[in-house]
């Protein structure tokens, strides 16, 4: 018998507007294919806010909320408060969780609203076109920054799983990447167990995503892939930065 691989049902039949060879892709996926494995298709909602995921909406088969630019931990807190019973969660890019949207992602944190963020990393703008963004690292090279970032100026990228993991509101923080296919099936357990946690009311949950841009880091697309590997994940160290299921505790959600 013959293994048919196949769309998650989870993903509308709408041909995705992403480059070729992103990440993004990989990830719609491996949300998709989660939510499908915990029977939670018909009770998750996902808030898009502005960046390259803006019409996220048109592939996740799920009710969805656009929200405005970085405001999609605001908007996913009163879409929880009021429907307690779903599995709500925001898939945000770097520019938009961890610049203009930060103040909303701090306080969702502390306050351990029992929310989920997919949070994709690239370390750059990518629908805007390539500029520099709080995550672009140290004399790496954007469309503002054509002489690599400098810290004098510019200052220091921000370690969002890092941050977040001295809040005690935040229930679990983990960082993957989809470089290789041991991380991408690392990252797939990392959003289930993300989504278990609000379920099991732990409150605040974030998986950061480790991706690439071929198209606004000017690459090939296997090329892209190399350069995350040598270049991202030694600077954005893999792993788990705060987990209270392994610590014992629960906060409230």
């Amino acid at each position: 018998m013959s293994i048919v691989y196949k769309k998650s049902p989870a993903l509308t039949d709408a041909i995705m507007s992403y480059c070729p060879g992103c990440g993004h892709g990989i990830i719609h996926k491996l949300v998709a294919e989660t939510l499908v494995e915990m029977d939670a298709v018909g009770r998750a909602v996902v808030v898009a806010p502005v960046g390259c995921a803006v019409l996220a909406y048109n592939f996740f088969r799920l009710d969805a909320v656009q929200s405005p630019h970085g405001r999609a931990p605001a908007v996913a807190t009163g879409l929880k408060r009021a429907l307690p019973d779903n599995i709500i969660f925001t898939y945000q890019g770097d520019g938009d969780l961890a610049a203009i949207g930060t103040a909303e992602t701090v306080h969702a944190a502390a306050r351990g609203e029992n929310i989920v963020l997919i949070f994709v990393n690239n370390a750059i703008y990518g629908m805007t076109g390539g500029q520099m963004a709080p995550t672009t690292m140290p004399k790496q090279v954007t469309q503002t920054s054509p002489y690599g970032r400098d810290t004098a100026t510019a200052g220091f990228p921000l370690r969002i799983c890092e941050m977040l993991a001295t809040l005690d509101g935040t229930a679990y923080a983990e960082r993957v990447a989809v470089d290789s296919v041991p991380h991408i099936r690392k990252a797939k357990a990392a959003i289930k167990k993300a989504f278990a946690n609000q379920e099991a009311k732990r409150g605040f949950s974030i998986v950061e995503i480790l991706s690439h841009c071929p198209t606004n880091w000017g690459m090939e697309p296997v090329e892209s892939l190399t350069w995350l590997k040598e270049n991202m994940i030694p600077y954005y160290p893999l792993g788990v930065y705060k987990d209270i299921t392994a610590e014992g505790g629960q906060n409230n959600g």
